[in-house]
């Protein structure tokens, strides 16, 4: 089943798989505009569901905190490019650590 939403500069394809879980491909880039549809898109979503940036080609920082917060809270993000996967990395310990110091004031 495909389903697609077209933004300013990104696509998103809702692809089922049989196994239940479905696929939010992205194409094209991510910039702060684009994270509120994402956001809504994966609001409708019941099931287990993945994030599939294979076709990404560029992302602004507000994405990428919106990518790094669904991965530490059990998203997966497929077929990220290395730079991708290194700035969500940057982006989760940048996280992490904020949340931790907050529980420490």
């Amino acid at each position: 089943m495909h389903k697609g939403q077209v933004s300013t500069s990104c696509r998103i394809d809702r692809v089922a798989a049989d196994n239940g879980v479905v696929a939010l491909c992205i194409s094209g880039r991510i910039t702060k505009q684009e994270v509120d549809t994402l956001r809504d898109v994966i609001e409708e979503e019941a099931s287990a569901f993945a994030i599939d940036l294979r076709n990404v080609d560029l992302v602004d920082r507000e994405a990428m905190q919106f990518l790094a917060q669904r991965e530490l809270d059990g998203t997966v993000l497929r077929n990220c490019s290395p730079y991708i996967r290194e700035w969500i990395s940057r982006e989760r310990t940048e996280i992490t650590e904020a949340t931790r110091d907050g529980e420490d004031a």
